[in-house]
């Protein structure tokens, strides 16, 4: 299949010096690339992110039903923000 994209300058830079360094071609480069990246993409987990425990037991007295909004403007209270 052929297709046209946009490569920036330093980057094709960077093909034509692999290319003349190499011996390889412009197609041969862009495949092996596109092959690496999506095997590496293929064999990534999701990101889960550390449940964390807390000592406290959730929010503070008043905050239970605070929007983050609220809760902001209560963090940066007096320090000029």
């Amino acid at each position: 299949m052929k297709t046209t994209i946009d490569i920036p300058d330093a980057l094709m830079a960077r093909c034509r010096a692999v290319i003349a360094r190499d011996g390889v071609t412009f197609r041969s480069l862009v495949q092996e690339g596109l092959d690496r990246v999506l095997d590496d993409r293929e064999q990534r987990e999701a990101f889960k992110l550390a449940r964390i425990p807390t000592q406290g037991g959730g929010f503070q007295p008043g905050f239970d039903d605070a929007d983050w909004t609220r809760i902001r403007d209560e963090i940066y209270e007096g320090r000029g923000a």
